[in-house]
């Protein structure tokens, strides 16, 4: 199996966009998981975590995003950053056969700042390095 990006979808309510994907990886959620939702792993592929305290109700400060609070935290599983205000990041990761794993992306956001585009080119960071 090798890392792949699903055709993202996207919608749009009066100024709220809301864009999903489905990248699916292979490697196991232990080894995934690391890689996009910890400090180290979302400074690799996304953006710097100035603050991520891993558990409900933490904050959260993401760069070139702002600040806000973990509202979803189920370890090596689930991760959803709503920050202050608006916006929404949720992972959520599942396996996939016996050693691949699926991850679910939603990204809810104001105005015209993420693109379907930018996001796959992210995305692609970490299949290389999980695949590498």
């Amino acid at each position: 199996m090798s890392g792949s990006i699903e055709q993202g979808t996207s919608q749009t309510h009066g100024n709220t966009h809301i864009l999903h994907f489905l990248v699916r990886l292979p490697r196991s959620m232990e080894v995934v998981w690391p890689a996009l939702a910890t400090t180290g792993g979302l400074a690799g592929w996304f953006t710097e975590a100035e603050v991520l305290e891993p558990r409900l109700g933490g904050a959260v400060a993401l760069r070139g995003l702002g600040a806000g609070h973990v509202t979803a935290w189920d370890v090596e599983r689930v991760a959803e950053y709503t920050m202050e205000g608006g916006g929404r990041i949720r992972f959520h990761l599942e396996r996939e056969g016996d050693d691949g794993s699926a991850l679910r992306l939603t990204h809810e956001f104001q105005g015209e700042t993420e693109t379907e585009p930018r996001w796959r080119a992210r995305f692609e960071k970490p299949i290389e390095q999980i695949e590498g």
